[in-house]
C-alpha cells in the first residue's frame, strides 16, 4: 500500500524526470519463430479483453531474451472505480488519485513487487562491501538514533537476513484487509516516522523462526540501504539498477519523514519490470556487467522458508523478498515477486523464461483465475516449443 502522490512543484519535477527518456526497447519475435502453440495464450488474452481475468493493465512474455506477447489493455479507471469516499483513509484505492498508473503516464504501481526490487539493492550494498557482514549482520546496528529498546533479547538478535525473509519475530498483523484499522501496515502508513514506528513495535517470537509477513520489515530494509550507503535508495537504485538495465522512468515515493517507500511505492513500466525479472534469470547478469551478484540472485530465490503451505500439493516458499510458489526440496522451478491487485513478475529459470502482469484487482473476485491460465494453458503453449 503508498501514500498519496506528491503534488505541485516536486511531482512536476518527478514527472518531468520520468518522461524525459524513453529506454531501449526488447528484441522481438513472433510466436511461431519461438515455437510457442500461440492460440493458446491468443485464448487466454481474448479473455484478459473480456475483463473475465477482472482489470488487467498488461501481459507480457519475454522467452529466450525475445519478447513473444506484449498486450496493454486500456481501462477507464475513472468509471471503473467510481463511486468512491473522498473522506476515507488517504490511501483508499477507490479514489483517482490511486489509479494504477502514475499521474497518467505508463508508470505502473508495483505495490509490494517493490520489496523485490528493494532485496536488489541490498544485495548490490552488499556486493559492493557496504554491508561487510553479509546477511547475518545484526539488524540493531543500523538503527541506534532510534534507540530501540535492545531489553528484550530477541530484538538483539534480529538478523538482516531475518528482516529478508519476513521471520522478524516483530509483532505485526498484516493478514487482515487493509481496511481494517488493526492491520498494522495501514497503522505504518498513517504515521509520520514509518521507521520509528516499526523499530517501537514489541517482539513476539524469536527472530528467523516464524514466517509473519511484514512490509515494515521491508521499510527497515530499505533505511539500512540509506545508512550503509549513505543514501537514499531511490538515487542508489538508480545508478546501481536501473542506469545499467537502461530504465529511465520510473517514480518512487516518499514517507512522510523524506525517506523512500521500499515496501510498496515503486512505478515502473511493465517492460521494465520484466527487465528486472530477465535480470534475475540471468543470475544477476545484463550486457556483459553483473549488475548484482550470481549468489545474491541464488540466496533471494532460494526457499529458506521452506514450505508455507504443507497442505497443499505443490511446496511454496519465501526467498530475500522473493516468493518460491514451486520448488522441490529446494529444487526452484519458479520464483516471483507478488503485489497487491495483481502486480507479477515471474521467472521460470528452466523454460529460459519471464512473464509479467500487471492488473489492479482490488475490488471483487475476477471470474477467471489468472494462475489457473499460467498453469493449464500458458505453460503448456511454451513447452510445446
Amino acid at each position: 500500500m503508498q501514500a498519496p502522490p506528491p503534488t505541485g512543484a516536486l511531482a512536476a519535477a518527478l514527472l518531468l524526470a520520468a518522461c524525459s527518456t524513453t529506454p531501449a526497447e526488447w528484441p522481438t519475435t513472433t510466436p511461431a519463430e519461438a515455437g510457442i502453440d500461440a492460440a493458446a495464450i491468443e485464448a487466454v488474452v481474448a479473455d484478459m479483453r473480456a475483463g473475465l481475468y477482472g482489470n488487467f493493465d498488461h501481459f507480457l512474455m519475454v522467452l529466450h531474451g525475445e519478447l513473444v506477447f506484449d498486450e496493454r489493455f486500456e481501462l477507464d479507471y475513472e468509471a471503473i472505480m467510481t463511486p468512491y469516499d473522498p473522506t476515507s483513509h488517504p490511501y483508499n484505492y477507490d479514489h483517482p488519485d490511486w489509479h494504477p498508473y502514475y499521474q497518467g503516464s505508463d508508470l505502473h504501481t508495483l505495490q509490494s513487487v517493490t520489496k523485490s526490487v528493494t532485496s536488489i539493492c541490498v544485495g548490490i550494498a552488499m556486493d559492493e562491501g557496504f554491508i561487510p557482514g553479509g546477511a547475518e549482520t545484526p539488524a540493531r546496528s543500523w538503527f541506534e538514533a532510534y534507540e530501540p529498546d535492545l531489553s528484550d533479547p530477541r530484538r538483539r538478535d534480529m538478523t538482516l537476513e531475518d528482516l529478508l525473509t519476513m521471520r522478524s519475530g516483530i509483532e505485526w498483523n498484516e493478514s487482515i484487509p487493509y481496511t481494517d484499522p488493526a492491520n498494522s501496515c495501514l497503522q505504518l502508513e498513517a504515521a509520520d516516522d514509518w521507521v520509528q514506528f516499526v523499530i517501537d513495535q514489541p517482539m513476539r517470537e524469536a527472530p528467523g523462526t516464524v514466517f509473519d509477513y511484514n512490509s515494515g520489515a521491508s521499510v527497515l530494509l530499505g533505511k539500512i540501504v540509506r545508512e550503509a550507503t549513505g543514501r537514499r535508495i531511490d538515487d542508489y537504485a538508480r545508478e546501481k539498477l536501473f542506469e545499467p538495465l537502461g530504465i529511465t522512468e520510473f517514480h518512487w515515493k516518499e514517507t512522510p519523514q523524506g525517506e523512500i517507500d521500499t515496501e510498496g511505492g515503486l512505478y515502473l513500466r511493465t517492460h521494465d519490470l520484466a527487465r528486472i525479472a530477465q535480470l534475475f534469470l540471468q543470475r544477476g547478469a545484463w550486457g556483459g556487467e553483473q549488475v548484482v551478484s550470481e549468489a545474491w540472485v541464488t540466496a533471494s530465490t532460494y526457499p529458506t522458508v521452506f514450505d508455507l503451505a504443507p497442505d497443499q500439493p505443490s511446496q511454496q516458499g519465501y526467498g530475500y523478498q522473493w516468493w518460491v510458489p514451486d520448488h522441490t526440496d529446494g529444487d526452484v522451478s519458479m520464483y516471483m515477486g507478488s503485489g497487491y491487485g495483481g502486480q507479477f513478475p515471474i521467472v521460470f529459470p528452466k523454460l529460459d523464461l519471464v512473464i509479467v502482469f500487471n492488473a489492479w484487482n482490488t475490488r471483487e473476485q475476477p471470474e477467471k483465475n489468472i494462475w489457473q491460465a499460467v498453469i493449464e494453458e500458458i505453460l503448456p503453449a511454451v513447452s510445446a516449443e
